[in-house]
């Protein structure tokens, strides 16, 4: 029999990610239509594994629930459902409710849709979005919530502002550092002449979300979550989208700002004075540490285990602007599609290193570890040998183990982070690169 679960999985199923993602939206309340414990569950997950990101708004212990049970089952929960939605818009005072749903409400059939839609009119909307665990991860709820308020929510405009963009790819949760790196490249969007749309930013609103369909281009920052949504703003609003890498650092900061520049209509004097002012400040403080960095000789092996939004971002810095050796890349996911896994295969061939990384897709943490030493001719009894060695790996507060074990040094980026707090945090843009190298090279002289 195949072998087809995943063991320590990086991230909650479909419902979860719907609830981290409704909780982050500004005065926002999830009802969850699921199983009793579920939306508790799930929102702990989040909030303890994604640097203690908090429960938002009203999620958490908050959050408004059917507990559906056995009887629900037999004989349906919609009528529970309308009680719940009945009772938390009495109780509790929001500018948006999402209703969502689980496995089992959604085995039997239950129009949760229907329900939700009864409710229209009321003090604040009530919108629907089908969530349960079995057709995917967080993801793919995040993927669900904005796709409903595209097609549901955001208001058709027919003249756009071709000035503004829609920020799409940006999981609550999933990206522990989702709202730093969303603030980073607003103040980037903003010194080009644009204006961000970001649903999770400081100083969001319902009200702004509802004009979200006034942009002219989304802008999704992941070759694969965050398409579907996109899709539904092409469809409902007809706002096309450019795909682009989370920019970090130098490099592909400055890759990320030529991309969007043509598309958005960007004067090139105003590109090129803004990569030239960026750069002189991120270089002004990086200098401060290269005598120590050459003199202590703090060039590493990297290895980067990570979701596939972060994997050639953070390889890519380690390479190109800290002149690290790229070792490996382990992505705990993989498309559905093998040519979108070839397509993005080929990022990792523009890398200028002398050493191309090896690539893998890997979704079961407990085997990074025989990852690595496939990756490495390891001491068969011979005298000598090269070991891979000084190493560090970027990976997640999971990976303490095979650190322990290969004797690399660890920074934990992706989910889970249960070892570091993260409040304003980013590692976006050319300001988010001077944080994460000095996130970097604390981790270096931590035991001096």
């Amino acid at each position: 029999m195949e072998n087809n679960f995943i063991e320590r999985a990086k991230s909650s199923c479909a419902l979860g990610g719907a609830i981290a993602t409704i909780s982050s939206l500004p005065r926002c309340i999830p009802i969850v239509h699921a199983s009793g414990g579920c939306a508790q569950t799930l929102s702990a997950t989040y909030n303890l594994g994604s640097g203690y990101k908090g429960p938002g708004y009203c999620s958490g212990t908050m959050t408004p629930t059917t507990s559906v049970a056995e009887n629900n089952i037999v004989f349906g929960g919609e009528e529970r459902l309308e009680e719940q939605i009945e009772a938390t818009l009495r109780v509790m005072d929001g500018d948006l409710y999402f209703v969502v749903t689980g496995c089992q409400v959604e085995i039997i059939g239950d129009n949760a849709a229907n329900v939700a839609n009864q409710f229209k009119g009321q003090k604040a909307p009530v919108l629907y979005a089908s969530t349960p665990g079995f057709i995917g991860d967080g993801f793919k709820g995040y993927e669900a919530v904005i796709s409903s308020l595209a097609s549901d929510f955001i208001e058709p405009v027919a003249k756009k502002d071709k000035a503004t963009v829609n920020l799409l790819g940006f999981t609550p949760g999933q990206d522990v550092f989702y709202k730093g790196n969303i603030a980073n490249l607003v103040y980037l969007l903003n010194k080009l002449g644009l204006k961000a749309n970001t649903f999770f930013g400081d100083g969001e609103t319902v009200e702004k979300i509802k004009g979200y369909g006034q942009a002219a281009y989304n802008l999704v920052f992941s070759p694969l979550h965050g398409q579907q949504a996109a899709a539904a703003f092409e469809e409902s609003h007809s706002i096309p989208s450019l795909t682009v890498d989370l920019p970090i650092g130098d490099t592909g900061t400055e890759a990320f700002l030529r991309q969007i520049a043509e598309p958005l209509r960007v004067p090139k004097a105003r590109l090129e004075a803004v990569i030239a002012e960026e750069r002189a400040y991120y270089y002004s403080y990086f200098q401060r540490f290269l005598e120590i960095y050459g003199d202590l000789d703090y060039q590493r092996y990297a290895v980067v285990y990570s979701d596939i939004n972060y994997a050639f971002p953070l390889i890519r810095f380690l390479s190109e602007d800290l002149g690290w050796i790229p070792h490996l890349v382990a992505v705990n996911e993989e498309p559905d599609d093998p040519e979108d896994s070839a397509q993005y295969a080929q990022k990792f061939k523009t890398l200028t290193a002398s050493v191309e990384p090896k690539l893998v897709f890997e979704a079961n943490t407990g085997q990074l570890l025989r990852r690595i030493k496939e990756s490495w001719p390891y001491n068969h009894n011979e005298k000598y040998y090269n070991q891979l060695s000084p190493l560090f790996i970027i990976g997640s507060s999971l990976e303490g183990t095979v650190a322990q074990k290969t004797g690399a040094m660890l920074l934990p980026v992706s989910y889970p982070v249960t070892n570091r707090a993260v409040l304003s945090r980013g590692y976006t843009g050319y300001r988010g690169g001077l944080t994460l190298a000095e996130d970097i090279f604390s981790v270096l002289v931590s035991n001096r």
